[in-house]
């Protein structure tokens, strides 16, 4: 069937898609008959649009399923979406206040209501924008983190955990976002940077003249202040030790405490202890039986246990505290300085150490199955040299705080009795029977259930199990078939938040693995290698960039830049280069269909397609070695040399008829199956001109897609034959820059006189020499030909006497310009690819065009010298 001139890949895009979907190509079942091959899609939020991450992320995920389809396992790829509580409910929360009304003015219910009418309207926007990059989901399993019977896992999980003793209530210091008004985990809090100021402050001591100073970047906090401590070890402060100090302001006397955690060397030496404001204070005040004094509403704001500036923010407050206290000769000085400060991963406010009533899971025992099975590879991380980034988090785990103050999300299944008793249940029937072996005297209506939800990351870490249902009924059908899942492919950065997680409820909750491998992908950067972010405007749409390139076009251009775990340099030109790619293999079929077939012509280009052949062969077996290592963009990379370099650039042209002559029976149709051997290897890369053009190429049987058939098998490679046309292809190669350099016309025949061990080679293949560089003859001589152009290919010489069709001296002086000019582009592309940072952090393919550079200006340099002497 003939194509058109132009490729139009919307158009084409739309069409396969809907037909794969039309077909259910994606739907998987369990099938006693196959292997399984089951990804389950790392959720994006609901909040979500596609960005370069999602791009990235989930092309390398239908690049693997696509090829596990076709090697004929059950390919099963779950997708879904994560209700993500904080940032939806921010998102609610926004949406609301642009129409008048305050979440305050709300009940739970009322608020819940409209939070699910935004899921409805927005939650799956970006579930169809990944189906325009070709995701080859089961789209009939779409699951959601709030769906019912994923909400019961959830429920199920955290009963479970507190009947084991490893979900608890308690107050403890948490991470504080002001603005959203919950606690927040380590993992949802990123430390920046900033310019800050220390200041340094007096205070008096009780019954004394004499002032101690201390040092701090936080001086609102100084109302919350219950002792100094200073390090019984610092000299300069002996004295000081069983004495009282006095707060500026509140006038508090607070005792001055010893202990070793103040660091001599740093600030004053003297340390303000705020233990309901700090980590360390807090540690430090049960440890000395400190008073705790909190001073901050939840919202950031002063309370009345300040005693001064009651209800205004705390930035507000710094100001004036500074001034108050310059005012009051408490203030000595302040300098500038540059500290890390903890920021909410979703609202990008200042937290707050606070202390707060939460519930907090344990970790320590969950995290010795987890950790052991990675460190010993039963669950592999590629590239591992994320291993020991798992390591030291496992190693460190600390108590993981589930509870958030929010409405969003799985409400917390815990019921309050009127006495202040708890009893966790799975409802609140079963609250019901629990609380009444507390108080038989209670009803439903006195249980009030815990206000809280849960942390988005705890249904998250059940996904790989309850997407099959797994949690609620480990013995159904579907979980048993596909769990433990094959591949997780997700980002370094939530290697803890997710992937640590997954792997300690899989053990904890299924007694095995919850995915055999795990691929890490790098980060998106610009060029510029800075992250690509909405605010510093380097972020492109994803949606555009696939309206201008094609998705294939993108897919392939992401790829180019993506090798395993390093970050994604992504340059436009990329997809540019993706997209040409595209149309080079569009116009190779345009050109083999418009071939005509004389059936009557006897076989030819035998060496050309057993070459093609082999090298197929060699390359199939090279990318199974590169998935085998989760390699992809090398796999990609060794595809398009494949199909660019040797099917369209070289191999087209070994059988390529003469101008206007038509090809043979057998030459055509080798030709046609070795294209469609080609698309095949192509398929899970670029899904969509693949499948258009294998469709294009014969009559299919109704329902046939390339995206199912069968992926080659590795197959004997006679290596040989493919050493041999290596030889070739370089023979001619430098026949035709000696042609460029020389300015000889293409139609102008040349003879070649070698000097060569192996002439046998050049007998074998003299038609496929001549008829690719041009040549009259090939003959054979053991001394120099004097007055020839003379060439060197490996170990052999060649020489070709070019006459009267150049002028000499014209052409001995342009050659050593060239020369001259060819050496120093050399020590140019030299000096950037023994730079190891270049090497290391540029895309693939960028370095591969460098090293291509090279070798080119090195074989250039090669026939200059050659031509005019070795000593030119």
């Amino acid at each position: 069937m003939a194509v058109s001139k132009t490729y139009d890949s919307r158009l084409i895009e739309d069409k396969w898609y809907q037909a794969w979907l039309d077909n259910k190509v994606f739907k998987s079942s369990p099938n006693p008959d196959k292997e399984p091959f089951t990804i389950v899609i790392p959720p994006p939020n609901v909040t979500g649009v596609l960005h370069m991450g999602h791009m990235m992320n989930n092309t390398i995920q239908d690049i693997l399923v696509r090829r596990a389809r076709m090697q004929g396992k059950e390919a099963c790829w779950v997708p879904g979406t994560d209700h993500a509580s904080i940032a939806t409910e921010t998102k609610v929360v926004n949406l609301l206040a642009e129409q008048g009304i305050s979440k305050d003015d709300l009940t739970r219910d009322e608020f819940l209501k409209h939070a699910w009418e935004w899921k409805e309207k927005y939650g799956g926007i970006i579930l169809k924008q990944l189906q325009r990059l070709g995701a080859s989901c089961d789209w009939d399993r779409t699951a959601f983190t709030m769906d019912p019977s994923l909400s019961e896992a959830v429920t199920d999980v955290f009963v479970k955990l507190h009947e084991k003793g490893w979900m608890y209530r308690g107050v403890r210091m948490v991470n504080w976002d002001p603005k959203g008004q919950t606690a927040l985990s380590d993992e949802e809090v990123n430390y920046k940077e900033v310019q800050s100021k220390l200041y340094y402050f007096n205070y008096q001591l009780v019954d004394s003249d004499e002032t101690v100073t201390i040092a701090t970047t936080r001086p609102e906090t100084i109302l919350g202040d219950t002792a100094i401590c200073i390090n019984p070890n610092d000299p300069r402060y002996s004295h000081l030790k069983g004495k009282k100090a006095i707060v500026p302001m509140v006038n508090r006397e607070i005792p001055i405490i010893e202990d070793e955690y103040v660091d001599i060397e740093f600030g004053t030496g003297c340390l303000k202890v705020t233990p309901a404001h700090d980590l360390n204070d807090y540690e430090l005040g049960l440890k000395h039986n400190l008073e705790v004094i909190d001073i901050f509403n939840d919202n950031g704001t002063l309370n009345d246990a300040a005693g001064f500036f009651v209800g205004e923010d705390r930035f507000v407050v710094r100001k004036k505290m500074v001034k108050a206290l310059k005012e009051s000769g408490h203030f000595l000085k302040d300098e500038d300085i540059t500290n890390n400060v903890g920021y909410s991963e979703r609202t990008d406010v200042v937290i707050e150490p606070k202390l707060s009533a939460q519930w907090f899971c344990k970790m320590e025992e969950m995290a010795k199955p987890a950790l052991d099975n990675v460190m010993n590879d039963n669950i592999k991380i590629h590239p591992p040299k994320f291993k020991n980034m798992y390591r030291s988090w496992m190693e460190n785990v600390r108590d993981w705080c589930v509870s958030r103050q929010l409405w969003w999300g799985h409400r917390i299944p815990a019921y309050y009795l009127p006495s202040g008793e708890c009893v966790v249940a799975r409802s609140a029937e079963e609250a019901l029977e629990k609380a009444k072996e507390i108080d038989n005297s209670v009803t439903l209506s006195d249980l009030n259930q815990d206000e809280d939800v849960l942390d988005t990351w705890f249904s998250s870490w059940l996904w790989p199990m309850s997407v099959f249902d797994g949690i609620r009924n480990p013995d159904n059908e579907e979980f048993k078939y596909y769990y433990p899942t094959n591949d997780l492919v997700t980002g370094f950065d939530i290697i803890f938040f997710w992937v640590a997680r997954m792997v300690m409820g899989g053990y904890e909750f299924a007694d095995q693995l919850p995915f055999k491998n795990v691929y890490i992908t790098g980060m998106v950067r610009d060029e510029k290698r800075r992250k690509m972010s909405k605010q510093l405007g380097n972020s492109p749409d994803a949606l555009a960039l696939m309206d201008k390139y094609s998705a294939d076009g993108v897919r392939v251009g992401m790829l180019f830049a993506a090798p395993a775990g390093n970050d994604l340099l992504f340059d436009e030109k990329l997809c540019e280069q993706g997209r040409g790619f595209t149309i080079k293999i569009w116009n190779a079929y345009r050109f083999i269909e418009s071939l005509e077939v004389d059936e009557k012509l006897p076989p030819k280009n035998e060496q050309a397609i057993k070459w093609f052949e082999n090298r197929f062969n060699q390359v199939v077996d090279e990318v199974e070695d590169d998935f085998s290592k989760y390699r992809i963009s090398d796999a990609l990379m060794a595809t398009y040399k494949l199909t660019k370099d040797e099917f369209c650039s070289w191999y087209l042209e070994m059988v390529k008829p003469d101008f206007e002559q038509p090809i043979d029976r057998h030459s055509y149709d080798a030709t046609l199956r070795l294209f469609e051997k080609v698309l095949t290897i192509v398929h899970p890369f670029m899904p969509f001109v693949t499948e258009e053009l294998w469709a294009a190429m014969q009559e299919r049987s109704e329902g046939s897609f390339l995206t199912t058939s069968a992926w080659p098998e590795s197959k004997t490679v006679d290596i040989q034959v493919i050493n041999d046309v290596a030889i070739v292809k370089e023979v001619v190669t430098a026949i035709r820059n000696l042609r460029t350099l020389k300015g000889i016309a293409k139609k102008d025949p040349l003879e070649l006189i070698v000097i060569t061990k192996n002439e046998q080679l050049y007998i074998d293949y003299k038609s496929l020499i001549q008829k690719l560089a041009g040549i009259s003859d090939i003959t054979f001589t053991s001394e120099k030909v004097e007055g020839a152009a003379s060439i060197v290919v490996q170990a052999d010489e060649f020489f070709i006497p070019i006459g009267e069709l150049v002028d000499e001296e014209a052409e001995r002086e342009e050659m050593l310009k060239e020369l001259k000019y060819m050496k120093g582009f050399l020590i140019s592309v030299d000096k950037k690819l023994q730079n190891e940072r270049f090497v290391s952090g540029a895309p693939a393919q960028v370095v591969a065009n460098e090293k291509k550079k090279r070798d080119d200006a090195e074989a250039k340099i090669k026939a200059l010298e050659a031509s005019l002497g070795v000593n030119a």
